[in-house]
């Protein structure tokens, strides 16, 4: 079964960084699956943030676009989110989907994806 885990939340004062990862324990970010982050906040619904195809064509929500880029080291499994000039907006659970397994199906602007495999989280907080 695929896992993922993420890591590099934290907490952060408002116009820093962080770089949140998404390692699979089965090599599955190394293969051809499209993926994403994802995030829910308090009261809000989860929304996706960024998707990256397996063809390497990218979405991202228009609220982080300029400031956050997502990207994927096929050699260490893992999927990275770099965050810049962050806001208090962007305080949530960060979370990381990967394609495959079945699972359901979200719009990106055009695209539509359907993730089976979620990693359980990692918080972002901007103060």
């Amino acid at each position: 079964d695929v896992q993922l885990v993420e890591s590099g939340g934290g907490l952060v004062q408002a116009g820093g960084s962080l770089r949140l990862s998404c390692g699979s324990s089965s090599g599955h970010t190394g293969r051809m699956y499209c993926m994403a982050w994802f995030r829910l906040a308090p009261g809000k619904e989860r929304e996706g943030v960024v998707a990256l195809a397996s063809d390497g064509s990218t979405w991202y929500a228009d609220s982080v676009k300029g400031r956050f880029t997502i990207s994927k080291d096929d050699l260490k499994d893992t999927l990275y989110l770099q965050m810049n000039s962050l806001k208090p907006d962007d305080t949530a659970v960060y979370y990381c989907a990967a394609g495959g397994g079945g699972g359901t199906w979200y719009s990106f602007g055009k695209m539509r994806f359907r993730f089976g495999y979620w990693g359980q989280g990692t918080q972002v907080t901007v103060s």
